[in-house]
């Protein structure tokens, strides 16, 4: 069994900081690419950011210049450090991640279960 695990979001003020959290545990052979995606009510599901094994990133226009997503060194984690903060960042921040289990021979989508992030002006 796989399990994503988010943490770090919460309420902050226009013009603040939040650090993203998220922790892949369980039966892990091996891991490829890790992102963080966000959702807002009525809207489909976007792309935040996202960040290759070997650490090549890609980031949407909208979150450039102001959000870094980054893998921790036992590189089952992933972190997205969220800068000047507006309100229209404010969405559920879902972790996702490519992820081969130890009966697995292929690689297979696995997402967090959520965690909101409120941006107030």
């Amino acid at each position: 069994q796989v399990q994503l695990v988010e943490s770090g979001g919460g309420l902050v003020q226009a013009g603040g900081s939040l650090r993203l959290t998220c922790a892949a545990s369980g039966s892990i052979a091996s891991i490829d690419a890790m992102g963080w995606y966000r959702q807002c009510p009525g809207k489909q599901r976007e792309l935040v950011a996202t960040i290759t094994s070997g650490g090549r990133t890609n980031l949407a226009d909208s979150v450039k210049g102001r959000f870094t997503i980054s893998r921790g060194n036992a590189e089952n984690s992933v972190y997205l450090q969220m800068y000047t903060l507006k309100p229209e960042d404010t969405a559920v921040y879902y972790c996702n991640a490519a992820i081969r289990s130890l009966l697995g021979v292929r690689f297979n989508d696995y997402w967090g279960q959520g965690t909101q992030v409120t941006v107030s002006s």
